[in-house]
């Protein structure tokens, strides 16, 4: 694919829900492949008051059929606007422009988000730094931050990291993460792969969508579609578990997380 230009690809004027997939191939021990359709929702951590007026079916902070809690984000306890600004201060980021996560959100309740994204921009709109924050069935959370020592990211530019956090039994906390982020008007996709140690292709992993504003009709539409959506995610990651079990794929025991919160590439 041919790499855009450094100004974001898309801009949304407001919150947005995606529909979409996602898809998830182990290529080893044994090949291992499944897809399921899934939705997302594009929340503007620069002006949250947005998710307030979008409509009644979601609710920002509080109890609705779909929600955005900060609480699920960050370190658990800071506004989400002021937590990424001071973690991108602390890696001498200037990304004083828009800030817009990607993430599912909470339905009827129950959230279980294996990643989102933060995308950071600058004043002049251009993505300077990406936040993959990740949270594993163990209730924990790890962020990688991706950038290019500052410079604007290009839409489908590589972006690396060593793996750090624990996400599933049946992977070593060893390997290099491969990030990218590819944007048009109709179609918004994150691939993340994952290379063992010495190389070897291990994971392929993608989110996809195509957005829209988020509004009455789009939330009804997601909750008619996935009424059980998040609750569908956690029973999903068992189910795929089980059957690498069952495959005999190598165990490994969970290892202490991190002491920091977030690993930042490149140093």
């Amino acid at each position: 694919m041919r790499l855009s230009t450094t100004r974001t690809p898309m801009a949304p004027a407001g919150p947005q829900i995606a529909f979409g997939e996602v898809r998830h191939t182990r290529l080893s021990p044994v090949v291992h492949a499944f897809n399921y359709p899934a939705f997302f929702i594009r929340v503007p951590i620069h002006r949250l008051d947005q998710l307030q007026s979008a409509t009644r079916l979601f609710g920002l902070n509080r109890a609705a059929p779909l929600s955005f809690h900060e609480s699920d984000h960050g370190d658990g306890r800071t506004p989400c606007q002021t937590w990424i600004r001071e973690r991108l201060a602390e890696s001498n980021l200037v990304a004083d422009g828009p800030i817009w996560l990607d993430t599912f959100p909470r339905v009827f309740g129950y959230s279980f988000k294996p990643v989102s994204f933060w995308h950071c921009h600058n004043a002049a709109g251009q993505r300077i730094a990406v936040l993959a924050e990740v949270h594993n069935t163990f209730g924990e959370r790890h962020g990688y931050l991706l950038h290019q020592r500052g410079e604007p990211l290009r839409g489908g530019a590589e972006l690396s990291a060593g793996k750090a956090f624990h996400v599933s039994p049946f992977a070593a906390i060893e390997g290099r993460y491969r990030f990218r982020f590819h944007g048009r008007q109709d179609r918004w996709v994150a691939r993340i792969d994952l290379d063992t140690a010495a190389g070897q292709a291990l994971l392929r992993t993608s989110l996809s969508g195509t957005p829209e504003a988020l509004d009455r009709a789009s939330a009804l539409r997601a909750l008619l579609r996935y009424p059980l959506f998040t609750l569908g995610v956690i029973a999903r990651i068992h189910a795929q578990a089980f059957a690498l079990w069952r495959r005999r794929v190598p165990l490994f025991s969970k290892p202490i997380p991190p002491s920091t919160l977030i690993t930042r590439s490149p140093s």
